[in-house]
């Protein structure tokens, strides 16, 4: 199956980013080995004036059954309740990342290699 991109944001609660930073300064080992072993890679988290644009490739066959490994991992679940109350979802998407659909995603209109 041919890599697959995805483009995904959501806002920053503003007095929130230090405690974001901090924890992305300092991501637990277990959480970035279940990021790999799910077929993310590339996985980058940029930030500007209170937005957040998420960017990774994906690599595996079977991106449902990879994502539903990752929403029922023990160490991610308890990683996602530090990192949650940092965000702010957009309006229509606020059910959290254990439902699965915290950040937008973002159609992708334009790559080169």
């Amino acid at each position: 199956m041919p890599l697959r991109r995805f483009g995904q944001i959501i806002r920053l609660r503003p007095e929130r980013y230090d405690e974001y930073k901090r924890l992305h300064d300092n991501a637990w080992p277990e959480v970035l080995a279940l990021i790999h072993a799910c077929n993310i890679r590339n996985y980058s988290v940029f930030h500007r004036g209170g937005l957040m644009f998420a960017y990774f490739e994906y690599t595996g066959d079977d991106i449902q059954a990879d994502m539903a490994t990752a929403i029922a991992d023990p160490k991610m679940r308890e990683w996602w309740v530090l990192t949650d109350p940092c965000q702010q979802p957009f309006e229509g998407n606020s059910t959290g990342s254990i439902e699965g659909n915290w950040w937008l995603e973002m159609e992708e209109l334009f790559h080169m290699d």
